[in-house]
């Protein structure tokens, strides 16, 4: 692997578009961004040189919300889903994940969620997670939620913490805002963002419980990251009202849209989006997730188990596309929902941008139509022109 990397003639959007520069690369962070940059070292130091004419160079995607470790299991042992690979990741862009539990956290635990982080970075991405699961109390690793935060360097905060759903631990409020209350001092002192990923279910009573502790108590909206707010359109109505009020809220992306839209009235991620900033809420205010690996499943209204889906990484490059194509929203706004405002949200200050001093994680896009060719991790080339070059240690090469 080059150590020196030179990017040239690329449309770089950091994510704000920056025009047509070069990129400068050394070792695994960008060292500069600008025009005619050059990579001299004598013939001492190997310089790998990319035309990226045509190309649209945007941050490394960040999946704030992947099961690493699968997910699933709600129609029996047979319906656990797999875990996530290193090809499925870098093959749809995502150079950064966050590794979380769902429902299942007697056969799945932290050990193995941190080992699963562990190995994903060996084999070349930047990862983290959360602790916990659905449930509350909060299953930790050692035996607090301040003490996972503080002392285990991936642990970035608490999730994914199940409300307004069946499936949920029905917790309190009490108990509710004491994890956000261990979260926020534990993100404090450890210098992370001690966020808390809620999962958001199908029930009327929508975010009461973030709302409760957002309006009964001095924990700010920054707290909070809360997903699957396009579940439905009562739900995202509700969202739509906190994230007036500083709330980030988190979009799932789906590749099975049409299905869903129809049978449980899900939201279309670029019309809330669209919705969203027509509303004159900040761009700032959203990201999108893939709950990659994480099951889909189908219940009736008697809560009844009916069917089974996966959630697919390849979701989030799909839903910028379609903020862009259907919706109009310029590729600058979009895909801050999957770099900078992840980033910002998450306090992960080397990721999310173009610029120097950031690390060095780029997707190369097709100007035209949005079409993934190249990927940059941590400085190395893992898929070139639609190939991927660098595999996990049990993927087929």
């Amino acid at each position: 692997m080059a150590m020196v990397t030179l990017i040239r003639n690329a449309k770089v959007y950091q994510p704000e578009y920056a025009g047509v520069k070069d990129i400068l690369v050394l070792g695994g962070r960008i060292a500069a961004v600008g025009e005619g940059l050059k990579a001299d070292f004598g013939g001492s130091v190997e310089v790998e040189e990319m035309d990226a004419d045509g190309m649209a160079a945007v941050p490394g995607f960040i999946d704030s919300h992947e099961h690493i470790l699968g997910g699933g299991g709600e129609g029996g042992f047979q319906t656990r889903t797999p875990e996530a690979s290193l090809g499925d990741l870098i093959r749809n862009g995502i150079t950064t994940v966050v590794g979380c539990i769902g429902t299942d956290s007697v056969a799945r635990d932290m050990t193995a969620l941190l080992a699963k982080a562990h190995a994903l970075e060996n084999e070349g991405i930047s990862t983290y997670v959360y602790t916990g699961s659905y449930r509350v109390p909060v299953q930790t690793l050692t035996d607090s939620i301040m003490k996972d935060i503080m002392m285990l360097d991936k642990v970035i905060g608490v999730g994914e913490v199940a409300i307004s759903d069946h499936r949920s631990s029905q917790p309190t409020f009490e108990e509710f805002a004491r994890i956000a209350a261990d979260a926020r001092v534990a993100g404090m002192l450890s210098g992370k963002a001690g966020v808390v990923n809620v999962h958001l279910g199908d029930s009327p009573r929508h975010m009461d419980l973030i709302e409760r502790v957002l309006h009964e108590t001095e924990i700010p909206a920054s707290q909070f990251l809360p997903t699957h707010v396009n579940r439905n359109a009562g739900l995202f109505d509700a969202c739509l009202e906190l994230a007036k009020e500083g709330l980030t809220i988190d979009f799932s992306g789906n590749e099975d849209i049409d299905y869903w839209e129809t049978i449980c009235d899900e939201v279309r991620v670029c019309r809330g989006v669209r919705r969203l900033l027509d509303m004159g809420i900040s761009s700032d205010r959203f990201t999108i997730s893939s709950d990659g690996q994480g099951s889909m499943p189908v219940f009736n209204a008697q809560g009844e188990y009916q069917g089974i889906g996966i959630g697919k990484a390849s979701s989030l490059l799909k839903e910028i596309r379609e903020c862009v194509q259907k919706e109009g929203i310029p590729l600058e706004i979009a895909v801050k929902g999957i770099t900078s405002n992840v980033a910002s949200v998450l306090k992960l200050g080397a990721k999310g941008q173009l610029k120097a001093g950031f690390d060095a994680d780029i997707c190369f896009l097709t100007d035209d139509t949005l079409e993934l060719k190249t990927v940059m991790a941590k400085g190395q080339f893992v898929v070139k022109d639609g190939e991927q070059q660098v595999f996990g240690t049990f993927e087929k090469k």
